[in-house]
């Protein structure tokens, strides 16, 4: 009578295949192209670094405070927003998010010194709120199990294609001056801007689930959404509380903890090395705006391919947690060559290198806490991670301006991210995809 295998196997299933294609190509080139306006207005503000102090006499350690704000207000408004997205729909809230952040992004053309800075960062933290863990748990809505972590790397390819693109960009954009603005304000105006706009597009081509989908037949939708139900029984079953395990149970669960952890080290090492990198650059040599921006592209570069190849490996090696490791490693390695040589090109090279290990833990880092939740608590879960972890975004930028402002130099805070990303390869190691039963069949977090 039961045929949960089926579902949830597209090489079995011509119509879940055939949805599964739909699926990808109706709604993962517009995510990637949200997330890649999403990446580059937060990110935006590490090339506009000397003209702030140029302009406005932002020194280091206000600017790696300011920029490490935004995660404040990111991380405080992550889970509200999430539980949103689950009561008004996935189209409205992902829509809502998009236009707030772009007008937020737009606003910085028009700070004048620190504490319109630090205001503006922390709105667009506010603002941005919601937008990864929300398309993290769309996924599990339009996706089986078996296809998350292709689409994770997908879509986190984004971001690596947001650093590739916002070099250029950006660069060009920053020479442009006129009508009594400089080129870092038309940037923000522009870059924001164009959120905005593209938040129209978002409310026409958005569903909130496949029912809702009409470019879907009858029977590719039943086949899609019994997967996906399948899945979920299947998890019920392991866990044995039929859905009755609160959220506070799982809140307790080691493992959550875990999860938060690990995102922490990865979000440290992440934005430790953008909000930065264009510094580095600028030590290599005398660049222009838009040299700069060409050089910062190319670790991101790397890294898109990086990512499709770890993505590859652990779906055909199956051990996802090994594979996050080794990336981890790849990334500890690269920062402390980074640190070490006394080459600012050689320096460059390494961050190159390191570039690979990171992004690519990224994007294998999802799908162990995807597995790991029950479908109709995992945004607040996911959100809850993706908040705390990301404040690692705040204490990366935060503490490199400071060394950078005492000691000249941020060596210390590249050995820093070399230890907190091998700290992460032994993490990892310890994290689950499957909840812990006892015998009675409950969490065995939850007995406690």
């Amino acid at each position: 009578m039961q045929h949960t295998p089926a579902p949830t196997a597209p090489g079995h299933n011509p119509l879940l295949a055939r949805a599964i294609s739909k699926v990808k190509w109706r709604i993962l080139p517009l995510l990637v192209i949200m997330f890649i306006a999403n990446y580059i207005d937060r990110v935006n503000i590490g090339f506009v670094r000397p003209h702030l102090s140029a302009d406005l006499g932002i020194d280091p350690a206000t600017f790696g405070f300011g920029a490490g704000l935004f995660f404040i207000g990111y991380a405080l408004f992550e889970v509200p927003s999430n539980m949103m997205l689950q009561k008004v729909g996935a189209k409205a809230w992902l829509t809502r998010i998009m236009f707030t952040w772009g007008l937020a992004a737009a606003a910085m053309a028009f700070v004048q010194g620190a504490h319109s800075f630090y205001a503006l960062r922390f709105l667009l933290g506010v603002a941005e709120a919601g937008f990864f863990p929300g398309v993290v748990y769309y996924f599990t809505r339009w996706m089986p199990r078996a296809e998350r972590g292709k689409a994770m790397a997908v879509f986190l390819s984004g971001s690596a294609a947001a650093s590739v693109l916002s070099g250029p960009i950006t660069g060009g954009l920053l020479q442009i001056e006129g009508m009594g603005l400089h080129g870092w304000q038309w940037m923000f105006l522009i870059e924001g801007g164009f959120s905005m706009v593209l938040c129209v597009a978002v409310w026409f081509l958005l569903d909130n689930e496949p029912r809702d989908a009409r470019w879907l037949t009858d029977a590719e939708r039943d086949a899609l959404t019994g997967a996906i139900a399948a899945e979920q029984k299947e998890r019920e079953a392991a866990l044995g509380t039929q859905g009755k395990h609160s959220m506070l149970g799982l809140l307790r669960d080691p493992q959550i903890i875990l999860f938060c952890t690990i995102y922490f080290m990865i979000a440290l090492t992440i934005y430790g090395a953008t909000f930065w990198l264009p510094t580095i650059i600028k030590k290599m040599g005398h660049f222009t705006e838009f040299e700069v921006g060409l050089f910062n592209s190319i670790p991101w570069l790397i890294s898109i391919v990086a990512m499709y190849i770890f993505a590859a490996l652990a779906q055909r090696f199956k051990h996802q947690q090994g594979w996050t490791a080794a990336a981890f490693a790849v990334a500890g390695i690269g920062m402390f060559a980074s640190a070490s040589t006394g080459n600012n090109v050689y320096g460059f090279v390494a961050i190159c290198f390191a570039a690979i290990g990171f992004k690519a833990a990224s994007s294998l880092f999802w799908p162990i806490p995807q597995s790991y939740l029950d479908v109709r608590i995992a945004a607040a879960v996911i959100a809850l991670i993706n908040s705390i972890g990301n404040l690692g975004g705040f204490v990366a930028p935060a503490a490199f301006g400071m060394l950078e402002q005492r000691t000249g130099s941020i060596q210390g805070g590249l050995y820093g991210l070399a230890c907190a990303s091998l700290l992460g390869a032994i993490a990892v190691l310890f994290a689950r995809s499957r909840p812990k039963v006892d015998g009675a069949g409950q969490l065995a977090a939850k007995a406690g």
